[in-house]
């Protein structure tokens, strides 16, 4: 019995991972409640808003949460989705498998029958997949496209789209009341589509926060005698918290009409660019802004391709730029590489204002110090000082003397360079009229080299006149009213070259915590959309697949036990193990189904769709009760989804949009989540088990079982 009790206890690594799992709850579901993180030596916090954030932003000194720790970024630097379902489930499955060892379930029958159970679950669940070619005859078809399309137009200039005679289409097939006034352009001239924005994200939305201006704004209000719409429904709705307040009732059917406007032309497949619209608002779950800007870069892309009828997206032509204290309504998708400089180098940006630029790539950085990976230092030779101060000593002015000069010789105007610069190298570069751009990345490099004949160099040493490209363009960054911003420490400023492929999501905030919020809810909806479009085939949402998981594991649960047979006992190689994991198969199986039902429960709690867990685990069994009288559990929850009362209590966030709207997730990304979440709570389980701690070591040792344990 002693040996039972140490046996229960010695587990620390299963409760570690079950305490930081706790810390994540709120994050999981499209209702996320936002976090301040405090570090208590500099009372600074930021907000957080995500699990990768949480985890970063959390002390991990033990074993089990470099675990944790590592499974989370290795979830988020393949899928950029999934890591909050995976951080909850295995908080979720190390308190289940906690609660097996308190029934003295062996660990090998454990990891045995979970690891069954989940690849059954993975299986099981394959029905509830739609392939994205139906998703785009379903929005084909007259039952949906009115629910999901009904729109009002959104504010669009004709000078910003890659074909103005698109909207013109657009205004035939999308239903308005009225349409807003659209001024001649000639299409002849390419730097059209540099001008001005492509998209204003939430101007579709119906939302006065749309058509705030900027202070000392004298020009006609766009509300009243200019002849855009809005909406209707004005009224606050409160998200997250009081301080993070959207004005104005959010539409997605406007921002399918803006997508469909976008795409419709002679060559478009309109289901193709319908569901494509409806794909990403499904897998948005919610985020209104971000989807507004995925669309208008979807679109984009592929007009430029003519609507090939490639429906990928090319992630390596998407960059972001993060401006603080303009409002979220200020944010659009801009052709061409926006960034932020010093204000000392706007003086040299009016200079260049409308004149083509001589530009250089290099792919590293633009120091004294730098050398390129695998560079071998000379032998036989001693080192006396490895970084001489630039300030002290001639070596250093020689140096910045010589690169200068290397610019100046080839003419270069301006430098995109892929790592840090030279401060002391910046200044010159500034006396002289030479923009330094740092910290570019290498798809920017790449997509400036493709279209300005520019080869990357790593020194400056290595120019020569064929590396120097031509045709690039630099201006001050201009809001959506035309007029440039100065935001203090640093300004914004767009490049662009006739023919280049780069957007540039531009995100901006006036809460400066929200910065980070805001960029990683972009970013995922850009991998979800990416990954179901290389899956070829989503999850029907709601909680439809984890509901179904749990239907199944529980009906698994409920067979009758049957005796070990031969295979079983070869496979184990112990008729004793095959017999034990015969006996305990129910008890586990029943652990592993309460990660889901845990994990609905906390879904439906954090949308308001039930007042505490013990109503939403009341409506999960209601369903599950239901799900197993129908006989075809996969049969009635597809029912339930057309009706719309899977796990439903009517507040969320697709809730007023009618029922052609529906909620979809990855498949890969989710099933992955779930199998790192199980590997690491058996790895941590296992591991635990090969580890003794606790006061009655010497009782264990002199015990009849001493012989199973080596002591370290």
């Amino acid at each position: 019995m002693a040996f039972r009790d140490l046996n229960a206890r010695r587990h620390i690594g299963l409760q570690q991972l079950s305490s930081l799992a706790l810390a994540g709850r709120t994050l999981l579901g499209p209702m996320k409640s936002c976090k301040f993180i405090v570090d208590e030596s500099t009372n600074q916090s930021t907000l957080i808003c995500s699990a990768v954030r949480l985890i970063e932003s959390l002390d991990l000194t033990s074993a089990s949460g470099q675990l944790l720790n590592e499974t989370i970024q290795a979830q988020n630097k393949e899928f950029k989705t999934g890591m909050s379902t995976l951080l909850f489930l295995i908080g979720a499955w190390s308190n289940a498998v906690l609660e097996c060892l308190q029934q003295n379930v062996p660990v090998s029958a454990i990891v045995s029958v979970m690891s069954e159970g989940l690849n059954s679950c993975c299986e099981r669940v394959q029905c509830l997949q739609i392939s994205i070619h139906d998703v785009n005859k379903e929005l084909c078809s007259s039952s949906v496209r009115p629910n999901a399309f009904k729109s009002k137009t959104c504010p669009i200039r004709c000078d910003s789209l890659p074909n103005p005679q698109i909207f013109l289409h657009f205004q035939k097939e999308v239903s308005a009341p009225e349409v807003i006034p659209i001024n001649s352009c000639s299409h002849q001239e390419d730097d059209c589509n540099f001008n001005k924005d492509l998209v204003s994200p939430l101007a579709g939305f119906g939302s006065i926060a749309s058509l705030v201006k900027p202070a000392g704004d004298k020009s006609t209000s766009v509300i009243s005698g200019s002849g855009v719409i809005t909406s209707s429904c004005n009224k606050q709705k409160l998200t997250h918290s009081r301080y993070f307040s959207t004005l104005g009732k959010s539409r997605f059917s406007s921002q399918q009409g803006s997508f469909q406007g976008y795409l419709s032309g002679p060559s478009a497949d309109p289901c193709e660019c319908y569901g494509l619209g409806h794909l990403a608002m499904a897998l948005s779950h919610g985020n209104q802004t971000s989807v507004k800007l995925l669309q208008s870069i979807v679109a984009y892309q592929r007009e430029r391709a003519e609507c090939s009828g490639s429906s990928q997206i090319n992630i390596a032509e998407i960059v972001t730029c993060c401006l603080l204290g303009l409002p979220e309504s200020y944010s659009y998708v801009s052709p061409g590489f926006v960034t932020l400089v010093s204000p000392e180098q706007v003086t040299v940006i009016k200079y260049f204002e409308d004149k083509p630029l001589r530009i250089l790539l290099m792919d590293g950085d633009l120091t004294e110090q730098y050398r390129h990976v695998g560079f071998n230092r000379p032998r036989n030779v001693r080192t006396i000082l490895e970084h001489p101060s630039l300030w002290e000593g001639r070596a250093g002015d020689l140096w910045l003397s010589s690169m200068l000069d290397i610019l100046i010789s080839f003419e270069v105007n301006l430098v995109l360079v892929k790592g840090n610069v030279c401060e002391n190298l910046m200044e010159r570069c500034i006396a002289n009229s030479i923009l330094v751009i740092g910290s570019v990345t290498q798809d920017v490099l790449c997509a400036f080299g493709e279209v300005t004949s520019a080869q990357p160099v790593t020194y400056l040493t290595q120019l020569n006149a064929s590396c120097v490209g031509s045709g690039a363009h630099v201006e001050l960054w201009k809001a959506c009213d035309g007029r440039a911003m100065d935001l203090g420490e640093l300004v914004p400023v767009r490049i662009k070259v006739r023919g280049i492929p780069l957007l540039t999501a531009v995100l901006t905030t006036t809460v400066a915590s929200k910065m980070q919020l805001i960029e990683d809810q972009f970013w995922t909806l850009v991998y979800r959309l990416r990954h179901a479009l290389n899956d070829e085939k989503v999850f029907l949402g709601g909680g439809a697949v984890e509901l179904l998981c749990l239907s199944h594991i529980q009906m698994l649960a409920k067979q009758p036990l049957q005796p070990a047979n031969k295979n079983a006992a070869k496979e184990f190689h112990n008729p004793w193990l095959a017999a034990s994991v015969t006996e305990h198969k129910s008890v586990v199986l029943q652990a592993l189904a309460s990660g889901w039902k845990q994990y609905l429960s906390v879904v439906m709690c954090n949308t308001a769709k039930a007042a505490s867990e013990l109503e939403a685990c009341t409506s999960v069994d209601h369903h599950l009760k239901k799900a197993a009288d129908c006989g075809s559990p996969s049969a009635y929850i597809l029912k339930e989804l057309r009706r719309g009362d899977l796990l439903r209590g009517g507040s969320g966030p697709f809730t007023d949009h009618g029922e052609g709207l529906k909620v979809y997730d990855n498949v890969t990304a989710k099933t992955e989540a779930w199998r790192r979440a199980l590997d690491l709570v058996l790895l941590v389980l296992q591991t635990d088990a090969e580890i003794i701690t606790g006061p009655k070591r010497n009782q264990l040792l002199n015990s009849h079982v001493s012989s199973e344990f080596m002591f370290l």
